[in-house]
């Protein structure tokens, strides 16, 4: 799905935190948002994924404007289309692998419920295989950002929104990291990456610099 981003601008408590920014984020590729930190590259993504209102401009997917979408319409927008990889995972700790995969349980909430088949697949492709049943809390980092992305490709999202998803992974993870991201969208999803890290801008075929109108 294309998502266009057109002259949109944000305030926070009174200060201008994004101003007429404008982008393209094309299916089959990851775009970075790129910046020093405070430049507003988290609030855009929220703006794209319509977390966040703008207070002006214009967001658009596949040509259809979404600015002014109610709370239904976003809703239906997170369920069918949109998956998200935050800085903090996303993930309930509490809960099993299996369940933060498919977010669905049986009707008495003690079994997962949802297509098994589909969820080993999501597994299997982040390195999660077999440890469907493990509380996702035992995770380590890495794991959890594998964990997320499983999310996304359970659901088959068509777009991926990825905040900072290797600040505080080492090299190994890292580099599984952003090769399972690459491969998402290698499938023809857009992914949408918030990041400062090197490695991941470089294997990003797209990069927009947040905040370059708000230079002086």
């Amino acid at each position: 799905m294309l998502i266009e981003a057109q002259d949109i601008s944000v305030a926070i408590g009174g200060r201008s935190v994004l101003k007429k920014e404008t982008l393209r984020c094309k299916p089959g590729i990851m775009t970075a948002l790129i910046g020093p930190s405070g430049c507003g590259k988290t609030t855009l993504l929220h703006c794209l994924g319509l977390l966040l209102p703008v207070d002006e401009g214009n967001i658009t997917i596949n040509g259809h404007n979404v600015t002014r979408y109610k709370t239904a319409e976003r809703r239906r927008f997170w369920r069918d289309h949109a998956a998200f990889v935050l800085q903090d995972y996303g993930i309930m700790d509490e809960d099993t692998v299996s369940f933060n995969v498919t977010m669905q349980t049986s009707v008495l909430g003690q079994h997962v419920s949802g297509n098994k088949e589909k969820l080993a697949q999501a597994l299997k492709q982040t390195g999660l295989e077999g440890r469907e049943n493990e509380l996702a809390g035992r995770l380590s980092g890495g794991e959890k950002q594998r964990l997320a992305l499983s999310r996304a490709i359970y659901k088959d999202a068509n777009i991926l929104f990825v905040d900072e998803p290797t600040a505080s992974l080492d090299a190994a993870n890292r580099k599984m990291v952003i090769d399972l991201f690459a491969d998402f969208a290698n499938h023809g999803r857009t992914v949408i990456v918030s990041t400062h890290d090197s490695d991941m801008i470089k294997a990003c075929s797209a990069q927009h610099e947040v905040g370059r109108n708000n230079l002086q």
